[in-house]
């Protein structure tokens, strides 16, 4: 490790570190543009300066430069300010004075290094240059006057989404960064570009001209839009979420998030349930709380009772709702709203096991029945690093855009017992080799199937387990982590019979099967299940409640209240304890805190955040075959997966759009 000296202070940094880093290292702020962590070097805005000698008697770049054995680095000379402050000067020259009207005023990089760094007047006085607007697409709104050309954009649509998407035209000062045929930005990710830009050149098109970030309440939580459990930070004002952010958290979302998980939060002030209703003549009319408890005791509910849950329903709902069900002597809980039945009793073969991080060391990949990019586009990213570094990926389902070289296998999951010789070599030959069965594989029941390839590649070994489940609904780790599973799945809950079913924000099932059942919705949109309710009882969103998730590759999350629920809305808990008073049962808790206390007793991993651990895998068997044909993902639509997207205008646009190939009505026609 190199030893370098940093404004008189003796630090080693490590092999192949960068002078800009070693700097940080040193704590000391080195101000950039262009610079990016999770990006390559492209060392052209030129403002992070430094004086290093050994070396040519001026100011150098220090992002682009290795730090060597004996450097002695200078960062607050008067060479390395003056060097900063005609940088800044350069930059500014074409840069207009939009901060007063601009999106990024507040949150700048520019306005930051500016007052640090920059002159205190400007001597430029020629005409400024002006760039014509480019069209990227419902969710970035450009104004390219103000761009600095730091290629941050560029870079991330290339190494980071893999879409050739953004580039640069023309040179010198007629240089513009453009999507080349005016077209829209298409990819899941597309919205990250919003958060690397370091000055007001792209910013939000939905959020445009609605809130400064100061007048803003931050709050952690957890996306649900997938089982990816990414890191967000909701930023609300009064009652309403103003926005998405990402957080960063290395181990799941890096610090991106896909383009539903930051712009579906418009949906959660749309198409709301904030009364009772109860089903009068055929026709759903409001009723208070009291007569909806009246009617469902008078069902009298006991052994005939299910609930059903649905795909973004917190830990803490689920577990209420299987006490009260247990307390009236009911055991009929499901999660899996969609009637999949795999094997739930190992959670260790529904998990992804590798990890988000350990995937990007895989160094063969077969993905068996998932659609990547539309189920957990960020696990799309880490596969793609794995690519790079020379991984080999196979696919067995219908063709899809990967954004990464990858051959696809056929449809048939007859495959997985008979690959041809080239398939077989490449996992025999493989360190780190790794399997992910997605929900089209499950719901074909190939899960043994999966397991038998594991047994028969060496799937899991000293140090690596490369059997993984890549689930896309938020609440189906938890659910499983708390017995929220029949052995059949739906058809046990059906044949049963039950006299009445609680939808827990149950959106995607079938309620055909329950026509002569009582059925309680129990949500916050007027969705799908909504509709075929005979009681509707408002409850609070993931934005509106605290909560507990389990990701898909069981890391245990927490996410925290960002704002009230609407109108008469409740929290869920609070309406299943309600619920339990009208039944004349106990629960067993009166407050959230008591419930969570209950729950981590039965069930100790939802206390910890972090990875649960669920054993070993179990053996598959040689014998187990898989058969049929993947037909196709059981997404359809990316941007419309659940009813916070679909009460989405800007999903609903995006949809239409970028998927539909719908043309925006200007307001004339």
């Amino acid at each position: 490790m190199p030893k370098v000296t940093v404004d008189g202070q003796e630090i080693e940094v490590p092999d192949g570190a960068t002078v800009l880093q070693a700097c940080e290292l040193a704590g000391k702020e080195i101000p950039r543009f262009c610079y990016h962590e999770r990006l390559s070097i492209a060392g052209n805005c030129r403002m992070c300066l430094v004086e290093v000698k050994p070396g040519p008697p001026k100011p150098q770049a220090s992002c682009a430069l290795p730090a060597t054995e004996g450097q002695e680095i200078r960062t607050d000379s008067e060479m390395v300010k003056t060097a900063r402050e005609g940088v800044m000067e350069f930059l500014l020259i074409n840069h207009p004075l939009d901060c007063p009207i601009c999106d990024q005023g507040g949150e700048c990089d520019l306005q930051d290094q500016s007052v640090a760094y920059g002159r205190g007047a400007t001597r430029y006085e020629e005409n400024k240059r002006a760039v014509t607007e480019k069209y990227m697409g419902p969710l970035i709104k450009t104004v390219m006057t103000r761009c600095i050309h730091c290629t941050r954009c560029v870079r991330f649509s290339e190494e980071i989404a893999g879409v050739d998407e953004i580039g640069a035209l023309y040179r010198g000062e007629d240089m513009q960064i453009t999507t080349y045929l005016e077209q829209a930005a298409e990819h899941e990710l597309s919205a990250n570009v919003i958060d690397l830009c370091p000055v007001g050149a792209l910013t939000s098109r939905p959020y445009a001209f609605e809130a400064r970030p100061w007048e803003l309440k931050k709050t952690l939580s957890i996306d649900v839009s997938d089982a990816v459990g990414s890191n967000i930070r909701l930023d609300s004002r009064g009652r309403e979420v103003m926005r998405a952010l990402p957080r960063i958290n290395d181990d799941v979302n890096e610090e991106w998030i896909s383009d539903k998980a930051r712009y579906q939060v418009d949906g959660l002030s749309k198409r709301r349930l904030d009364k009772v209703f109860m089903r009068k003549r055929g026709k759903l009319q409001p009723a208070s709380w009291d007569e909806a408890f009246k009617a469902i005791a008078k069902a009298k509910p006991g052994k005939d009772i299910a609930a059903i849950a649905g795909d973004m329903v917190d830990c803490e709902t689920m577990f209420a709702a299987k006490a009260l069900l247990k307390a009236c002597g009911s055991t009929l809980v499901e999660g899996r709203q969609t009637g999949m039945d795999y094997d739930v009793s190992n959670l260790a073969a529904v998990n992804f096991n590798s990890t988000f991080g350990g995937i990007e060391t895989a160094d063969a990949i077969m993905i068996v029945g998932s659609h990547i990019r539309w189920e957990a586009a960020l696990v799309n990213v880490r596969i793609r690093k794995a690519v790079k570094r020379g991984a080999r990926v196979f696919v067995v389902g219908p063709q899809w855009d990967t954004t990464y070289p990858a051959e696809f296998l056929g449809d048939d999951l007859s495959v997985l017992g008979e690959l041809p010789k080239h398939v077989v070599e490449a996992f025999k030959d493989a360190e780190r080799p790794a399997i992910i069965m997605g929900g089209a594989a499950l719901a074909k029941g190939a899960l043994g199937a999966g397991l038998a390839f594991a047994e028969s590649y060496g799937l899991v070994k000293d140090g690596w387990n490369g059997f993984n489940v890549l689930h896309f609904s938020a609440a189906r780790m938890g659910g499983l982590m708390l017995g929220f599973a029949q052995k059949g799945g739906l058809k046990d809950i059906v044949a049963a019979k039950p006299r009445v079913v609680f939808s827990l924000g149950a959106d995607e099932m079938d309620f055909e099967p329950f026509a002569d059942a009582l059925k309680v919705y129990i949500g916050h949109h007027g969705d799908r299940g909504a509709h075929a309710a005979d009681i509707i009882l408002p409850a609070a969103s993931f934005a509106e409640k605290d909560g507990t998730y389990v990701n898909t590759e069981g890391r245990v999350q927490f996410a925290e209240k960002a704002v009230f629920a609407p109108g008469d809305a409740r929290e869920d808990w609070t309406i299943l304890r309600a619920l339990a008073d009208a039944l004349k049962v106990e629960v067993g808790f009166d407050s959230f805190a008591e419930l969570q206390a209950a729950m981590i007793r039965e069930v100790p991993a939802l206390g910890e955040e972090g990875l649960a651990a669920y054993g070993a895998l179990p053996k598959g068997g040689s014998a187990a075959k898989a058969e049929g044909r993947i037909a196709a993902y059981p997404i359809k639509d990316f941007y419309l997966t659940n009813p916070i997207a679909r009460a989405s205008a800007v999903m609903q646009q995006c949809s239409s759009e970028l998927l539909g190939g719908g043309e925006l009505a200007e307001a004339a026609e």
